[in-house]
């Protein structure tokens, strides 16, 4: 196996296996296994979102395999996570594993 091999077979294998690492949640009506990182968020923005009317943002990260999720979610659009509705404001497929950056507004 080479290198990369051995990482496609580590992301189902031990990062996104609901006994290891990732956990099973609704994400657009369907259940599958994600990891949900909000520590990577807190290093990633190191300062929380306000506005001046008395809302803020509540952000969250997670990570899903590319196969599970679907088309990968476009900036700007919705997701439906564990029934709270966000905004996805960053998405990326990195080799095959989605890392979606969503957020949502909370008073």
């Amino acid at each position: 196996m080479t290198f990369k091999e051995c990482i496609r077979a580590d992301v189902s294998d031990v990062f996104l296996n609901i006994d290891e690492f990732a956990s099973l949640h609704t994400v657009n009506g369907r259940k599958i296994p994600i990891i949900i990182d909000n520590n990577e968020l807190i290093e990633r923005e190191k300062k929380a979102k306000s506005s001046m009317d008395g809302i803020s943002v509540r952000t969250t990260l997670i990570y899903a395999k590319a196969k599970d999720y679907g088309n990968l979610p476009a900036v700007g659009s919705r997701v439906i996570l564990d029934n709270q509705v966000y905004l996805v404001t960053d998405s990326m497929n990195e080799d095959g594993v989605y890392s979606i950056h969503l957020e949502y507004n909370r008073s």
